[in-house]
């Protein structure tokens, strides 16, 4: 882990990175939304995906051997598969601005995606994220600080799904960076809806997740796996989905190498992480507009920090929704 004094933090989180739009927009009717990412000048793009259950978009597209090399926008969303609806939406406004891949013919914005599940939150399945929503979360997008807790694609992203029903814990989204000496600056953004804990890595402390009997307290997920007593949560209904930014120059294989150790953050902040019942996703976009010296290995280590802090500022910033407490409801109530 790098040295706090070799880097300062921002608390703009992931639009620290020049070149990076963030924008949400949260359905009043469910829990739910989605979050945007615009790239509009572009940014080469990576993507590594892991654990059981993901739910994506134009992945295969970032693979390096494909011809596309970069991207104009990413979704995250809730509302499952549905939700990757919301794509459309941030495609149709890139085109009328006319932004895109440009095939001669037309401008082709490449926006990929990935979701959560959150049909469960709320009393009406049926509301979730659609083309509108992404064409308001990107009119929404700024370079200013990122909005965490329960905004967006976090609205109805939950933790602590271990201890069984009516003991989990609310998520939401989180986002930081880390800004070093020479001016390289990489940032996260993440929405933490994770069948696991959520731990700190700077104590080994939870800070969300499973709740005790009683609710009062938590429970640890990982003293429910060692007794043998943790419930399984269902295939397909968690997912902690998440981006890494970067202002170097990187290529499309170098931007995946970073998606793939950003992912380490993720080992680090979330317990257990990349289940079968997750389908965790992490994206990297590399803006290149600073042309000082890079280290690939030095930006893939700083992304797995940032993302980790990325993910216990989400529970920190959530608040609580019926049924889910937030991590400042239990602190509050020791």
């Amino acid at each position: 882990m790098v040295q706090p004094s070799t880097f300062s933090q921002s608390e703009r989180g992931l639009t620290a990175v020049d070149g990076i739009k963030v924008g949400h927009h949260t359905l009043a009717e469910r829990p739910t939304g989605c979050t945007v990412v615009l790239t509009e000048a572009g940014a080469v793009a990576g993507v590594d995906v892991r654990g059981g259950a993901p739910g994506t978009r134009e992945t295969a597209l970032l693979d390096p051997t494909k011809s596309v090399q970069e991207v104009h926008g990413i979704v995250l969303a809730g509302g499952s598969a549905f939700g990757l609806d919301a794509a459309s939406g941030v495609m149709r406004y890139l085109a009328e601005r006319d932004i895109g891949y440009d095939t001669r013919i037309a401008k082709v914005p490449i926006v990929p995606a990935a979701i959560l599940f959150d049909l469960g939150i709320g009393d009406d399945p049926t509301i979730r994220p659609t083309a509108d929503c992404g064409y308001r979360a990107a009119e929404a997008a700024t370079s200013g600080p990122v909005a965490e807790g329960n905004v967006g694609a976090g609205a109805g992203a939950t933790v602590g799904k271990m201890g069984g029903p009516g003991r989990a814990m609310k998520g939401g989204v989180g986002s930081a960076s880390i800004s070093m000496p020479g001016g390289l600056v990489v940032s996260a953004l993440v929405v933490v809806n994770a069948v696991g804990d959520v731990i700190d890595p700077a104590t080994g402390q939870v800070v969300a997740g499973a709740r005790s009997e009683d609710g009062r307290t938590l429970a640890d997920a990982r003293l429910l796996l060692r007794a043998g007593r943790s419930n399984r949560s269902r295939p397909g209904e968690n997912t902690t989905i998440g981006v890494v930014a970067t202002n170097a120059s990187l290529t499309q294989v170098q931007a995946t190498v970073m998606a793939q150790m950003a992912h380490d953050g993720f080992a680090r902040a979330i317990s257990p992480s990349h289940t079968p019942n997750d389908g965790d996703a992490i994206f990297a976009l590399a803006t290149g507009v600073y042309d000082g010296p890079t280290g690939l290995a030095t930006v893939g280590a700083l992304a797995a920090d940032v993302m980790a802090e990325a993910i216990v500022r989400a529970v920190r910033a959530a608040t609580g929704i019926p049924g889910y407490p937030a991590a400042r409801d239990l602190q509050a109530e020791r």
